[in-house]
């Protein structure tokens, strides 16, 4: 299973046309000059083609563990399904107002579920199964239920997501649905796939228009009541459009296109962008069982090993694991970067340390540098209204707008705050009104909350990087900003590999300083000691200590002034919270949700007199 060879940008990407229409208020409006193809009219049209042009190609494969084969279905037999569930779907009377819910893991199944409602204009909502299965109060799981009033809820099994079952017992009147057959209390998904096809499908497909809902996507990391976003079929289908103009590799790819992916379908990465990207262009996905975690990524390496990708999607987490497992192993580097065309990394800003050694690696294994690429967008987005689809000289470039998207720069304070227009924006969120109409400003512009700068405020094409949260950045006592995004990132990089995280602070004060949430394994590794070794013990280790102080001196020589180093930093004990909103499934962390759950670590961080932070060298 192995993909085509490695390219380079000239051959993959088209060439960025961009403009910059400067206004008198100060704001500029970024643009691609290439207009926008006509997209599909929904996603049910790929698969109605694929499974006409190509129908014996692998769809979707997975497997439970690295030693078993892999479960594939190709496009023909995804289509059989999907039609079968839809008349299962029709007949249980769902809709929009009672739409399908989804709180299992990727997979076969609960692909076909999620494409057999939308086949039929029923909505579809993953729900991050971190809210079924790592949750203690279900909060969150509770008023997304609450919010969706679904008329089915499928779950892998009844007896793993039980406990989440029991809490939202009462607040639904849904069909359980399991991919357990055995599961006596549910309606197996096996028996709705065996459905006979009825005529309704067909009308109530061609009556699915680019305004039809598609999905419910909820906000990830946010702390407080979740939204669901609403993903029109236009916003899917018009971002994918956007996305074969800008990697043009894609409209002859077919089947040399392979995907090996674990990036979750409750997210708009891994569904909007990853999966949908395999849809539209007939390729094969292979759901990857494993994930940047202890314990889990083995799973990752050992997929790798059987199936090379087209594109390696992952991020900056995954991409830490991956070159630590990429330097042991000469064979797994061979194939990785014999095969792999270009990695691309979202989710979060790349250290530029994981840049460059990938580029060495790449280099010292097949004589050249992998292409490195990544895009910005959010959920609202769904997700791409930027793509680097060219090879950047450095990290962090997030690219240039895509073709019918707009941007509007607008200055705020010494940054540039960056607002969003086009087919690919959502009409706003389920059921509320009121955040909608924040949501947009006067002139349509989707309020992202970001910040960006020009590569080169005089050529645009090249790109423009990501410059934090503008709610995250705040002043130093001195009247100093200080940039969270930027800074986070350079001190992930200076105490490499040490830190999984790092929470800026210092808000009102005189000095930036660090809540880390340490690379475990890493630590270990430094303090020399073996697994079995308390977390406690870990940190607080004299040798991991050293590196840590060792590390922020390095990010002091480096930054100078007050707003670019940390005088000192604070190892967390504790994993980043589920619950508490401080982590998402993409190991993105909320810098405001842990600042706020964590006060009491903050004050101990700030206290001059306490012994437990290291200082600055």
């Amino acid at each position: 299973m192995m993909a085509a060879a490695g390219g380079d940008a000239s051959t993959l990407f088209a060439t960025p046309a961009i403009v910059a229409d400067r206004r008198i208020d100060g704001s500029i409006i970024v643009r691609s000059s290439t207009p926008l193809g006509d997209s599909a009219r929904c996603i049910g049209d790929w698969l109605e083609h694929w499974a006409r042009q190509a129908p014996d190609r692998i769809f979707l494969g997975e497997r439970a563990n690295a030693d078993l084969p892999w479960r594939t279905v190709t496009y023909r037999e995804t289509l059989t399904a999907v039609r079968a569930a839809a008349s299962w779907i029709l007949a249980q009377g769902l809709s929009a107002e009672r739409p399908l819910v989804i709180l299992a893991d990727n997979g076969v199944d609960h692909a076909l579920f999620a494409l057999a409602a939308q086949h039929v204009g029923v909505p579809s909502a993953a729900i991050s199964p971190a809210y079924s299965l790592m949750s203690r109060d279900f909060d969150k799981l509770k008023s997304m239920i609450g919010l969706l009033d679904p008329g089915a809820i499928y779950v892998t099994g009844t007896k793993p997501f039980a406990g989440a079952l029991a809490a939202i017992k009462g607040l639904h009147r849904a069909v359980i649905v399991s991919g357990n057959a055995d599961d006596a209390d549910a309606t197996a998904f096996r028996t709705i796939i065996a459905t006979p096809e009825s005529p309704d499908v067909a009308k109530a497909f061609a009556a699915v228009m680019p305004d039809t809902i598609a999905k419910f996507l909820f906000t990830s990391g946010s702390t407080g009541t979740p939204k669901a976003v609403i993903n029109t079929q236009r916003m899917l289908t018009s971002s994918q459009q956007a996305k074969a103009q800008t990697w043009t590799f894609l409209e002859n790819a077919g089947e040399d296109l392979v995907i090996l992916d674990w990036l979750p379908w409750s997210h708009t990465f891994g569904a909007n962008h990853n999966f949908n990207l395999v849809l539209r262009n007939g390729g094969t996905l292979y759901i990857d069982g494993g994930k940047p975690a202890p314990g889990l990524f083995a799973t990752s390496l050992a997929n790798l090993r059987g199936v090379v990708p087209t594109v390696y999607f992952n991020v900056p987490r995954g991409f830490d694991m991956l070159i630590a497992a990429l330097r042991s192993d000469e064979e797994l580097r061979q194939k990785f970067f014999g095969g792999v065309k270009f990695a691309f990394y979202a989710g979060a800003a790349l250290p530029q340390n994981l840049w460059d050694a990938l580029e060495e690696l790449s280099i010292k294994t097949v004589g050249r540098p992998l292409p490195m690429v990544s895009a910005w967008g959010a959920t609202e987005t769904s997700p791409l209204a930027t793509d680097c689809h060219f090879q950047a000289q450095r990290s962090g470039n997030i690219g240039v707008p895509i073709p019918g998207t707009e941007l509007k720069l607008v200055p705020s304070g010494d940054k540039l705050e960056v607002r969003v227009r086009g087919p690919n924006v959502t009409p706003g969120y389920w059921k509320a009104p009121d955040l909608t109409a924040q949501a947009f400003d006067e002139e349509g512009f989707y309020r992202i909350g970001d910040a960006v700068t020009f590569a080169d405020a005089a050529r645009p094409e090249l790109g423009l990087f990501f410059d934090g949260r503008v709610a995250e950045d705040f002043k130093l006592n001195s009247g100093t900003w200080v940039n969270v995004g930027t800074l986070r990132v350079a001190g992930i990089a200076a105490v490499a590999p040490l830190a999984q995280d790092i929470v800026v602070t210092g808000h009102g004060r005189d000095e930036v300083r660090f809540l880390v949430f340490p690379n475990i394994a890493a630590c270990r590794a430094a303090a020399g000691l073996p697994e079995s070794a308390d977390v406690r013990d870990v940190i607080a280790h004299a040798a991991v200590r050293s590196a840590i102080a060792i590390g922020l001196a390095k990010l002091k020589a480096q930054g100078g002034h007050s707003s670019g180093h940390a005088t000192r930093a604070l190892l967390l004990a504790e994993p980043a919270s589920v619950d508490g909103g401080e982590i998402t499934d993409k190991g993105y962390i909320n810098q405001r949700a842990v600042l706020t759950r964590r006060a009491a670590a903050v004050a101990v961080l700030e206290d001059d007199k306490a012994a437990e932070p290291i200082g600055c060298g």
